[in-house]
């Protein structure tokens, strides 16, 4: 009998380990609009930081990085740009950036698109970037033009857009300027810069973290395009004559960071490991998983 109990014992399943890495999660930036239609600069993608996410050893997550939205086309036969789309790490969700307004109001966002100045000065668009997951959420409103033949800049997950002449995005967050600088990310430091609108002069300056330039209402040039895999906002386009395209915005990226040595029992996607001051980076650029 004794032996029939220790042999059950023995064969009782082990309890699963925690686990609690770091985790960022940056959604995918908007477009921004057509210099002839107000030209407000794409929002920032939503931000997500969890300071220590209980995951369990042995179980999969699922991770979605959001692609950046189109920029608007140029006339004639302009289209409208499009939001960022989201990005996910289970049940953590950063919410794509709101397009900029092409003669309306910019669209809500992780980060807001700027408004348009097309025969009105058009709001720009809220922030709806919420706390998911246990993690915090960064997002900031776009700027609502105060004059015309000017627009709103797009807001960044650090500071909302700009509305002064040269209509800048909102800058991004630096806070995690050691990951960017490990794991070769981010631009400068920073993630999840808006893009500028369309500007009354020279052109406005895209949000520190890969925040797209605009064009000015005498300028014909396209607007920039968000950097890839930060989050960051497109720049309006110009408007000299006729309204040029807006640039698109720059995709999301999720990064895991776990102290020491750590490898995952398995991953898709292609992520890419990197050991550096006593943790180990998991970058992901596409959508995947992890197997922990």
């Amino acid at each position: 009998m004794i032996g029939a109990i220790t042999a059950g014992l023995l064969a009782a399943p082990v309890p699963p380990t925690p686990f609690a890495p770091e985790l960022l999660v940056v959604a995918g930036g908007a477009g921004g609009a057509n210099g002839g239609a107000g030209g407000g600069g794409g929002g920032a993608g939503g931000l997500s930081y969890h300071s220590g996410k209980t995951l369990t050893t042995g179980n999969t997550y699922t991770i979605t990085v959001g692609a950046g939205g189109a920029g608007g086309g140029a006339s004639p036969g302009y289209s409208n740009p499009t939001n960022g789309a989201d990005s996910v790490f289970s049940d953590i969700t950063s919410n794509g950036g709101g397009k900029g307004g092409q003669g309306v109001a910019g669209s809500a966002g992780g980060s807001g698109g700027g408004g348009s100045s097309q025969g009105a000065q058009y709001a720009g668009g809220a922030t709806n970037q919420g706390n998911t997951g246990g993690a915090t959420g960064y997002g900031n409103a776009g700027a609502t033009p105060t004059a015309s033949n000017t627009s709103g800049g797009g807001g960044g997950s650090g500071v909302a857009g700009g509305a002064v002449l040269k209509s800048d995005g909102g800058n991004g967050l630096n806070t995690w300027a050691t990951w960017a600088t490990a794991t070769s990310t981010g631009s400068g430091g920073y993630y999840a810069g808006g893009g500028a609108g369309t500007a009354a002069a020279a052109a406005g300056t895209g949000g520190l973290g890969g925040g797209g330039a605009s064009g000015g209402t005498n300028n014909s040039t396209v607007g920039t395009a968000g950097t890839t895999n930060t989050g960051s906002g497109g720049g309006g386009g110009g408007g000299a004559g006729v309204g040029y395209a807006g640039g698109a915005g720059g995709s999301g990226i999720v990064i895991l960071r776990a102290s020491g040595t750590w490898t995952a029992s398995a991953t898709t996607g292609s992520p890419t490991r990197t050991v550096s001051g006593g943790y180990t980076y998991y970058v992901w650029t596409g959508s995947g998983s992890v197997t922990i």
